[in-house]
């Protein structure tokens, strides 16, 4: 089967649309059929171009069997509302144009970059083949809740061009079942969608991976360390938490926060604002380093603000701690609330609860017997969501649909 996938994030970019649509198509080429992804040149969070490539009209590469094709785009930083919009529609644009070239038995297009489900739509009208939109984000609805568009003509416009795409696809794979939900309740049917969610890539996610090169690197041996590694973007609610920090007296805890995003800058200003002396910003780091600093890390932290579009989501860094059975200190209601209670492998607080949030992480400091259980429990939640099994699953329906 020739699978054609289109996706604006891509290795060495180490987000998790990049990972995911990088493992599942490293899978499915294991599994004997030919995947070309287009994309554009790695650039995300900063907007900036990462050494060793060039933002090119068109260039060619092979990854891991993967045939790659990066196209060129408007390039810019992860902020700024009509900036990220003409990014996301100029790669809608030129891979569309790539796209036409290539054979394809089923295409498919990956959210939450909204318009690259345009593209998807029309080279299915164009090349009459079945597509399929991965839903990973409820777009345009996401980006209202940030504050990033009010609600206004712009906004339900957006919004009817999302219900045509939904209705005009012919799978739809949520990455949660509040997705599902969401879609059916507004009058797609349950038939055309089938839920496959992020998960754990537990060969390269081993818990026997020592995190002391991490601690000694940064002098945090005798830290209690609560690490949060991703995006710093508007939707993850890191201020929130840093005036936390600044209630916190006991000078063993130590945040560490790895990775870049549109609010960083102002993260870093807020701490020194603050005058916060135990926190620690870490630039990015490549996908295979990120196991060693779960494993320097006690508690992973995963916050979002809070929000009902955010019950919906399941953010992947809860699989990626669990399988390194990092108790997580989770701060999402809704789905995500839900597979961390299911499986016991951490403690959830309310989002922009200062009061809960700093009881909860007390918690896990000073109960030892609760913090061995939940860290020994991540490694169920792990194997329940194995990133190969959910990988082969969505192969299976993609061979269905072609």
């Amino acid at each position: 089967m020739k699978i054609l996938f289109l996706t604006d994030n891509f290795p060495p970019e180490v987000n998790a649309p990049a990972t995911r649509t990088y493992e599942h198509a490293k899978i499915w080429v294991e599994e004997g059929h030919e995947v070309t992804v287009i994309t554009c040149a790695p650039n995300f969070p900063k907007g900036e171009v990462y050494e060793g490539y060039k933002n090119k009209l068109y260039q060619k590469e092979e990854v891991d069997g993967i045939h790659l094709i990066r196209v060129w785009s408007y390039i810019t930083a992860n902020e700024g509302f009509i900036k990220r919009t003409l990014d996301y529609f100029s790669f809608a644009v030129t891979s569309f144009f790539a796209g036409l070239f290539k054979k394809a038995d089923v295409i498919v297009a990956t959210s939450p970059q909204f318009f690259t489900t345009w593209s998807g739509w029309f080279l299915s009208k164009f090349k009459r083949t079945p597509w399929v939109f991965e839903l990973r984000d409820l777009w345009p609805e996401a980006i209202k809740a940030v504050g990033a568009i009010q609600d206004g003509y712009i906004y339900r416009s957006l919004e009817r061009i999302e219900m045509y795409l939904y209705r005009s696809a012919n799978l739809i794979v949520p990455n949660s079942d509040a997705f599902r939900i969401n879609l059916v309740k507004r009058g797609i049917s349950n038939d055309k969608q089938i839920v496959i969610p992020n998960g754990s890539n537990l060969k390269l996610f081993d818990h026997k991976k020592s995190g002391k090169s991490v601690r000694k690197q940064f002098n945090l041996e005798k830290k209690f360390i609560i690490g949060y590694i991703g995006t710093h973007g508007m939707a993850h609610n890191l201020d929130f938490i840093l005036d936390c920090v600044t209630e916190i007296k006991d000078p063993k805890y130590h945040f560490l926060f790895v990775g870049d995003g549109a609010e960083k800058k102002k993260l870093v200003n807020q701490v020194k604002r603050l005058n916060i002396q135990n926190v620690t910003f870490v630039d990015p780091i490549q996908k295979d380093k990120v196991p060693y600093y779960l494993a320097a890390t006690d508690v992973s932290l995963v916050p979002l603000k809070k929000s009902d579009v955010f019950k919906t989501v399941i953010p992947s860094k809860i699989f990626e701690a669990a399988a390194m059975q990092t108790p997580i200190l989770l701060g999402v209601e809704g789905e995500a609330q839900k597979i961390i209670e299911e499986f016991d492998a951490g403690i959830c607080f309310e989002p922009e609860n200062e009061h809960d949030f700093l009881q909860k992480l007390e918690l896990l400091k000073h109960d030892k017997k609760l913090y061995a259980q939940k860290a020994k429990n991540g490694a169920r939640l792990a194997k329940a969501y194995n990133r190969k099994r959910l990988a082969n699953k969505m192969l299976w329906a993609l061979k269905d649909l072609a």
